[in-house]
């Protein structure tokens, strides 16, 4: 007996849905990724303090007029970054750095766009559903209050000190990445195939090379995390030697502000050595899980092996920032790097729980 159109419809509609939905989902963090590299350039230039007010929507149009212009200018000037640093700007020089810092604001804006629009019509389709939906929905929360962490972080340089307060740049920075690494990693589940998720199985081996990965993300993303303090407080400005720093390998003066764990956030020596310290934690973990991996899982080894290759040129796109004294093409090379890193990471995570 030959299946109804509706029912042949409706196996068509069940099967090819989760692969839109994770599609989507994919070109969402391939909006973030974009949107990181252009907040990279944006804080490079020294452009972030550029726009004084946060407006979501009119702040979406860019000045028309010369007057208006004019007007942005003036508030500009009002900033302490203007009196300190950039009291001689011209209003050439301003456009320059408005742009980027309006192109970053306007990428967010974008994903915005994308990821809702889409959400309530797949919502609307039934093509999500229950605990999914739900799951999606946070994300575009979360989005919400990354662009209310990205103000919070601009206001800090907006005061006194024409320099945004590090703890704030890394958990704009952080909240980033999360937003990344959950969306691509349900778009991941979603792409897994039906067989796929019903053969799963563990045992020991598996276990540990799961609970190896897993560390390894905790590690990667603490690495973004330390490197948005390096680039806070301008650490890699400082110590442009390589493998030793300034002749040591950990400065005498890692630990001269007091109390003491005010070193691990603002001591220039301190936190480029931290940066350092989990780059070569990296270095000898990565090797390992992917040997497991290749013994363990196939299907994984592909991504794994993708992963070994990607830390090499991310350790190589560092060194040769710092040893440069941090140029902004490399520098923002490096950044994007940062998220592919963590994005493969969790790949590799991914195809281990899939394969095995």
């Amino acid at each position: 007996m030959m299946p109804s159109p509706s029912l042949t419809n409706k196996i068509m509609n069940e099967s090819t849905a989760p692969r839109a939905v994770a599609i989507w989902l994919l070109v969402c963090c391939a909006m973030v990724f974009a949107t990181l590299i252009i907040g990279g350039v944006t804080r490079l230039t020294h452009s972030g303090l550029s726009i004084v007010e946060w407006q979501p929507l009119i702040g979406a149009l860019p000045p028309l007029t010369e007057a208006h212009w004019q007007e942005l200018f003036a508030k500009y000037q009002l900033t302490p970054e203007f009196r300190l640093r950039n009291h001689d700007m011209t209003l050439a020089g301003f456009e320059f750095i408005f742009w980027w810092e309006w192109a970053h604001r306007l990428s967010g804006r974008m994903i915005g766009l994308v990821f809702f629009v889409p959400y309530v019509w797949f919502l609307v389709c039934g093509q999500l559903r229950g605990r999914l939906a739900w799951k999606v929905l946070g994300f575009f929360v979360l989005g919400g209050l990354q662009g209310a962490m990205g103000w919070y972080m601009v206001q800090s340089g907006l005061v006194d000190n024409p320099r945004v307060s590090q703890y704030r740049l890394a958990a704009h920075l952080g909240l980033a990445f999360l937003i990344f690494g959950l969306m691509l990693w349900t778009a991941l589940g979603l792409l897994q195939s039906r067989q796929a998720r019903s053969g799963v199985h563990s045992h020991a081996a598996t276990s540990f090379t799961q609970h190896l990965g897993s560390a390894l993300t905790v590690l990667v993303f603490s690495m973004v995390l330390s490197g948005a303090l390096v680039a806070g407080i301008h650490a890699g400005l400082a110590y442009n030697t390589f493998p030793l720093m300034n002749g040591h390998f950990l400065p005498p003066e890692s630990f001269m502000l007091e109390p003491l764990w005010l070193n691990f956030f603002s001591n220039m020596a301190t936190v480029q050595f931290n940066h350092r310290l989990i780059a070569w934690l990296l270095l000898g973990l990565v090797p390992w899980l992917v040997w497991r991996v290749r013994r363990e899982s196939p299907s994984a080894r592909p991504v794994a092996t993708l992963l070994l290759v990607w830390l090499g040129v991310q350790v190589g796109l560092g060194i040769s920032t710092l040893l440069l004294r941090v140029p902004v093409p490399l520098a923002a090379a490096h950044q994007a790097g940062a998220m592919i890193l963590f994005g493969l990471v969790l790949w590799v995570n991914h195809a281990i729980r899939r394969a095995n």
